[in-house]
């Protein structure tokens, strides 16, 4: 999916031509965190390139995971998260290189960090530069309330490094905290005050006005020179497999600095999964990396913005966010949308084709997707990839997204709605505890009596191992993808308002099984159909004018 979508960008001229691009997968077997995945892209770096690999430099960004907390972007990419900006429409990819492009002159041969759901905007004098030219880590921080801190990465920076003022300053880190509570970032001296000129306030800045306000200075994106890169492919390649989930954050950055201590190898509270060897391979890597450097460079009018969950990217894409307006987000990109519903700017429309007499509710946003005459949404809605070309009725809050799925060589659709407050990480053991899985607000099994299907072991796509939002077996598959989105919306309706709608005929599938079928090709030429009708408009446009 990642190379079809990179080489049709390339064909396009949307990406800089003389950057090479590489996409590697984990290695098949357990899951080795995004941790183990950059030891594992050195390597492919090492194998694509050999030798030449020593004079790059590298931008890696983390885009895999099952993006569960915003599955529009589950089955083509975190990094494909399209924008509401451009003509035609910026992914996050291009958003990235955009945000960097200044960082490659000034870096030295080794590689740049980063994840594909965050956005980090700042601002410095017209002579300053960042630059990564030092030996070991180098990591940018941002100034964030306490509670930003509990989520993220923490630097307890040295104090005579580091003054607090100016828009841009290089300090250097005693010691690296991974998703601290306040009381150990205040033990630890990682709290700092600052007394601000006014500056408005939004979630997660500091403070409002020029009163002294407590903040601390947060993690995002980290540089790591050629030869520690180095070092750790070197330990990578002695380990042969990892056999566990190591986060690049947590257990690089932890073993950093002179304040640094083995404590953390054995505290396991954020680990998603519990691996027997974990301890052991945090202990090599802290005394792998023990001593290496951690340069911070402080970033004072920085932002750090995450959009990988449904309420971070409704919010930023259609409120009165700072992003919004820093980035210049637009209700409209890049699609056809009828003169009669323009009076809502609380929207968000992306490369999609709306036809005269559809209502938009405020605060939703459509993306990749055809709306007929007839179609209501409501408010805080997200709807991806779908066709909707009959009378409908889509509640406010709700997610839907239309995935192609490729059953014995025959292309067929399937389309989830959720509520966009649903969980689809949470999964319990026992089938007697299914009643604790809410989907719209209401239980699990009040919703399966509803649908006429039977509460067993065979309805999960995960054997017996985690039953959930996202194993549970509940999306009929059919043959056109607007008949999908029409019976998912029945048996949306059948919950809401408590009335029966059968889908015991239907062959039925998880999301987590939409994602082992997916067509990409399918769902990609959907979105080019979709491109190509908006390019001729343009241009029809140009031409009457």
């Amino acid at each position: 999916a990642f190379r079809e979508q990179l080489a049709e960008k390339l064909r396009r001229e949307q990406l800089p031509r003389a950057v090479r691009y590489l996409v590697c997968a984990d290695p098949p077997g357990p899951r080795i965190g995004n941790g183990g995945s950059t030891l594992h892209a050195l390597r492919c770096l090492e194998e694509q390139y050999g030798d030449q690999w020593t004079s790059f430099t590298v931008l890696l960004i983390h885009s895999g995971g099952y993006s569960q907390r915003l599955p529009s972007a589950s089955a083509l990419g975190k990094i494909f998260t399209a924008l509401p900006l451009g003509e035609p429409v910026y992914q996050m990819l291009e958003l990235k290189l955009a945000m960097y492009i200044d960082f490659p002159r000034h870096m030295k041969p080794g590689v740049l960090v980063t994840c594909s759901d965050d956005i980090e905007l700042y601002s410095t004098g017209v002579t300053e530069a960042i630059t990564f030219d030092k030996p070991g880590f180098t990591a940018l921080a941002h100034p964030s309330d306490l509670a930003v801190g509990t989520t993220h990465g923490v630097f307890v920076l040295d104090p005579s490094s580091f003054s607090g003022k100016g828009g841009l300053e290089y300090g250097s880190c005693y010691r690296f905290l991974h998703k601290p509570d306040v009381e150990t970032m205040q033990q630890s001296g990682a709290v700092c005050v600052r007394r601000d000129r006014p500056q408005p306030s939004s979630p997660g800045s500091c403070g409002d006005s020029a009163v002294a306000s407590e903040c601390v200075y947060t993690d995002s994106v980290f540089y790591m020179d050629h030869s520690t890169a180095q070092q750790l492919l070197h330990f990578y390649k002695q380990m042969g497999t990892l056999g566990c989930e190591i986060d690049a954050y947590g257990d690089f950055l932890q073993a950093l600095g002179p304040g640094a201590t083995a404590d953390y190898t054995k505290n396991t509270s954020h680990v998603s999964k519990e691996d027997s060897g974990l301890v052991a391979v945090r202990q090599q890597l802290y005394s792998l990396l023990r001593g290496t450097a951690l340069n911070v460079i402080v970033l004072n009018n920085s932002q750090f913005y995450h959009i990988g969950t449904a309420q971070e990217y409704l919010f930023h894409f259609t409120a009165e966010s700072n992003l919004r307006f820093e980035l210049g987000l637009q209700p409209v990109a890049f699609s056809i949308f009828p003169d009669s519903a323009r009076t809502l700017d609380h929207l968000s429309i992306i490369q999609s084709i709306l036809e005269p007499g559809c209502v938009i509710g405020p605060g939703s946003v459509i993306e990749y997707s055809r709306i007929g005459p007839e179609v209501s949404v409501g408010k805080g809605s997200i709807v991806s990839g779908s066709y909707i070309n009959f009378n409908a009725d889509i509640p406010s809050d709700c997610f839907m997204s239309s995935v192609s799925v490729k059953i014995t060589d025959r292309v067929e659709y399937v389309t989830m709605v959720f509520g966009v407050g649903d969980d689809l990480k949470k999964g319990v053991k026992l089938l007697s505890d299914i009643h604790s899985l809410q989907f719209f607000g209401v239980s699990l099994p009040e919703c399966l009596d509803l649908w006429s299907l039977e509460a067993s072991e065979q309805l999960f796509s995960s054997e017996g191992t985690r039953l959930g939002l996202w194993t549970a077996r509940i999306f009929p598959v059919c043959s056109t993808l607007s008949e999908s989105v029409r019976m998912s919306l029945n048996m949306l309706n059948a919950v809401q308002h408590k009335s029966a709608f059968k889908l015991s005929g239907f062959q039925l599938f998880s999301v987590e099984e939409m994602l082992t079928y997916k067509d990409v090709e399918d769902m990609l030429k959907f979105r080019k159909q979709i491109y190509g009708e908006i390019c001729l408009q343009r241009q029809k446009e140009k031409s009457d004018y």
